[in-house]
């Protein structure tokens, strides 16, 4: 009889650099850490691998001399636009002084009250005192400052961000809209930068008069002057590496995730599960920030993790059905129930309040909460026991 659920480790690597044979050292690792610490590998364990580490053993590196020649490229080299930007010395600050010396003049229209992943601006509270409504008002700086003064402060990072990127680029102006269609009163170049919305607003602004619209994930699509590149998402899920260059996302993942499996099955007859995971998808509910920041939670996954779970909600049936029973009783009669499911329970009453999301988009949110932004050195998780139920013996 099992005793325990699901369990997430973080496994201590070795710190991984560009030209490292990232397959084999994160299995040795795994290896490692399951003798030394008395646990062992099993089918359908999950192992997760965080997108930087497959980034940084690729070499994935771009710097802001080639990313800005990629835009000029693009986009012209006169005046453009940038739209729906989000506010991060990490993810965007780089991009920005890239993108500023790629064009003579750079309009630069950030959404209200905050960015796409929440990030504030300024307060809900602010804007509804003082009459606004982000749906249908548009303004310049000095419009917007006239409303709202400097109280634009980042409550956690202490950052004014209208300040602070006007600073990376001489040739930088401020709008404030949250209508893509405002950024043509200025220009008729622009680079759309929101992340998940990015499809529907290059629609809009090639709807409306635009006459060159690109987003993040066309700039940095193929190699410049011997770059780093990704094809399919270009700049998004890219962030500061040094002060000169950025790091993009992960290219070749499969490849990658597939040859891990076949490696760790060589190592140990189990077959794991690979992915390789990002940002979370999981919103914090004090700051109001989304965390997911990159295009996606996981950009490439084994054949095993491809779906959504498919759970009973036991306090229904608690609840319910089994309402008069108790003790082991209870235990037996809701094994039995859970052992019966239909194999694909989606919108039945004893699925209700159950995940009805992606595998890797939960499985790698759980990585990045385990593995965590900082020091604790853990980049490869290993989740056990994500396929059992209470009905598991």
């Amino acid at each position: 009889m099992r005793y325990t659920g699901v369990t997430s480790r973080g496994i201590i690597t070795p710190i991984f650099r560009q030209g490292d044979d990232l397959v084999s050292m994160i299995r040795d690792s795994l290896l490692t850490a399951a003798e030394k610490e008395g646990f062992c590998l099993q089918d359908r364990d999950v192992v997760g691998v965080t997108e930087a580490v497959v980034a940084r053993t690729q070499g994935n590196y771009a710097t802001v001399q080639q990313i800005a020649e990629d835009v000029r490229k693009k986009l012209g080299g006169e005046d453009m636009g940038i739209i729906f930007p989000i506010m991060s010395r990490n993810r965007f600050a780089i991009m920005l002084r890239a993108i500023s010396m790629a064009c003579k003049k750079l309009y630069v229209q950030l959404s209200f009250p905050s960015d796409e992943v929440g990030n504030r601006l300024i307060s809900d509270d602010e804007m509804d005192r003082k009459g606004i409504n982000p749906y249908t008002d548009s303004f310049d700086e000095r419009g917007f400052r006239a409303i709202f003064g400097n109280n634009t402060v980042h409550p956690f990072t202490g950052i004014d961000y209208v300040n602070y990127y006007k600073s990376l680029g001489s040739n930088i102006e401020i709008v404030f809209s949250n209508d893509p269609r405002y950024i043509l009163h200025y220009t008729k170049n622009v680079l759309n930068c929101d992340i998940h919305t990015r499809a529907r607003t290059k629609r809009i602004l090639k709807d409306n008069g635009a006459e060159r619209v690109f987003s993040l994930d066309d700039i940095m699509t193929a190699p410049v002057n011997g770059s780093g590149y990704n094809e399919k998402f270009g700049l998004l899920g890219a962030n500061k590496a040094t002060e000169e260059k950025v790091k993009l996302f992960p290219r070749d993942c499969q490849k990658f995730v597939d040859s891990l499996q076949k490696a760790l099955y060589d190592a140990t007859g189990k077959k794991l599960e690979v992915m390789i995971y990002g940002d979370g998808g999981f919103k914090d509910p004090v700051g109001g920030i989304w965390e997911l920041a990159d295009p996606v939670v996981s950009p490439a996954f084994t054949e095993g993790l491809r779906g959504t779970p498919n759970e009973l909600k036991m306090k229904y049936f608690a609840d319910n059905e089994l309402k008069d029973l108790s003790g082991q009783e209870l235990m037996d009669a809701m094994r039995e129930k859970i052992r019966a499911k239909d194999g694909d329970l989606k919108g039945e009453m004893n699925s209700q309040g159950t995940t009805p999301r992606q595998l890797t988009d939960l499985l790698g949110s759980l990585c990045d909460l385990t593995s965590g932004s900082g020091d604790r050195g853990t980049p490869v998780i290993l989740i056990q026991n994500y396929f059992t139920n209470y009905a598991t013996e």
